[in-house]
Parts: structure tokens; C-alpha cells; sequence
């Protein structure tokens, strides 16, 4: 009888320790749940805090303006495309013209400004802008046509004129006959061909000696070889030497009174 007791005892224990460790287990489940469940909910909050950090916010005591402005043709009829517009090279403002060329910038600080129109068809001036902090609403701003040209202050709003129109093809000329002229073979031709027919008049003028040289001259030049003997031998000297034109001797008076003596001794 006392034994009874003994085996119902031993089952309540263990299930207890089996209790035990479940609700031990489930705990555990529930904390690490809970913990993954926190860091989903924190890590966008760091993120946030980290990329808030870098970035630096304008004090509030800044004071910024604005900046208009209007782009013309020289033709009131032609249209103008849209066009870029930058300051300081569009680092921090940069904008594009309206349809009808009108052109805003805001939040601009004080400081002094470069504003150039970053157009592909025309020519605009380049403007220098300065704003005081004293003096926002009264911009001063000084026109440059080119980049060293004298400056000119003009007033704001802007109203900036195109100069000149970028031109990237040259336009193919047309056929003229002055075109001809400047062909350096027909020219040649021409002159040969002068020459040719002034010749004859040029040789009609001169004399029998200075006929027969320029013949030879025309000879010698049909014959390279004979033309380069001549040139050697009148520059070295070794050329033949004219014969000397043959002397008739007449009888002189006395002779001829001599001859008649002698005839009449005889």
C-alpha cells in the first residue's frame, strides 16, 4: 500500500518539467521575435539619422531672391528653341526658357553670379550678376558680349539679344567661269598658247644674226643633250671659237705700177 503512491507521483513531476521547458522554449521564441521586430523598426530611423547628418541645411537666415530674365532674336519672327541657362556654370541653378523666352531662377544667394546661355544655334552675351544682402531686390548686372569685350550694365529683368547665329556647314558655292581662271593648268595652256602666237610677230622685228641665234636656241632646246654641251662649254670657255670672217686684199696703186713696168720691159 505504501508503494502506490510512488508511480502516481513520478508522472506529475516530469510533466511539470516538460511544462517547464516549453513555456522556457516559447519564451525564448517570443523574445527573439520581439528583438528582430526592434531592429526592423530602428534600422530605418538610423538610416535616416545617418543620411541627415551629411546633409547640411541652409540656415533660415539666409535671404535669396530671384532672378528674370528674356531671350530675344533679331528676327521677331523666328521661334526660339528651348534653351539651358546656367549660373555659375549650372553647379547649383540652372533653368530652361519659356515658349515665349522668359526665364526665372530662384532661391539665388547674394554673392556675384555668371550667367551664360548655353545655346547651339545663337550667340548670347555672357552677364555678371552681383547681389548685395543689402540690396537683393536691386540686382547690378553687367553685360559681356565675348569674354574680354568691353562691359555694359544693362538693367533687371534681363533682356539679352542674340549677336550672331552659329553657322557649322560652309554653303557649297556655285559655278561661276571666273572659277576656271583659277585652274593652274589652264593657265599654263593660256600662256603656252600666247606664246605660241607672239612669237612669229617677235621674230619678224629682228635682225639675220639674232634670227639665226634664236633658231639654234629652238634646236638645242628640241636636243637636251647639245643643250647641256652649250651650257657647259659657255660657262667653262672650251667652246669653239667663230671663225674670223675672211679678208679680201686689193692691190694697192703701186704695186699695180710695178706689174705694168715689168709687162712693158718685157
Amino acid at each position: 500500500l505504501l508503494s502506490l503512491p510512488l508511480p502516481l507521483s513520478l508522472p506529475t513531476s516530469h510533466s511539470k518539467i516538460q511544462l517547464e521547458d516549453r513555456n522556457s522554449s516559447a519564451t525564448m521564441i517570443l523574445l527573439s521575435l520581439f528583438i528582430s521586430i526592434l531592429s526592423l523598426i530602428v534600422q530605418p530611423h538610423a538610416a535616416a539619422a545617418a543620411t541627415t547628418k551629411n546633409v547640411v541645411l541652409p540656415p533660415s537666415s539666409i535671404i535669396t531672391t530671384s532672378i528674370h530674365g528674356r531671350l530675344h532674336l533679331p528676327d521677331p519672327a523666328a521661334s526660339l528653341n528651348s534653351t539651358r541657362i546656367t549660373l555659375n556654370d549650372g553647379s547649383k541653378h540652372s533653368t530652361y526658357t519659356q515658349p515665349d523666352g522668359s526665364f526665372v531662377f530662384y532661391r539665388v544667394p547674394p554673392g556675384v553670379h555668371l550667367l551664360d546661355v548655353q545655346s547651339r544655334q545663337h550667340h548670347f552675351s555672357q552677364v555678371k550678376i552681383q547681389l548685395l544682402e543689402e540690396a537683393m531686390d536691386v540686382p547690378k548686372c553687367i553685360e559681356y558680349v565675348y569674354p574680354g569685350a568691353p562691359k555694359q550694365a544693362i538693367p533687371h529683368p534681363l533682356e539679352l539679344t542674340a549677336h550672331a547665329s552659329y553657322e557649322y556647314y560652309e554653303p557649297r558655292q556655285g559655278f561661276t567661269p571666273f572659277s576656271i581662271l583659277k585652274n593652274p593648268m589652264l593657265l599654263m595652256m593660256l600662256l603656252s598658247v600666247g606664246g605660241m602666237v607672239l612669237m612669229p610677230k617677235m621674230m619678224e622685228g629682228l635682225d639675220p644674226e639674232q634670227k639665226e641665234q634664236m633658231q639654234k636656241q629652238m634646236a638645242m632646246q628640241q636636243d637636251p643633250s647639245k643643250m647641256l654641251t652649250q651650257m657647259f662649254q659657255d660657262m667653262t670657255g672650251t667652246g669653239e671659237e667663230p671663225e674670223a670672217p675672211a679678208i679680201e686684199k686689193k692691190p694697192s696703186a703701186k704695186a699695180g705700177g710695178k706689174t705694168a713696168r715689168r709687162g712693158k720691159r718685157d
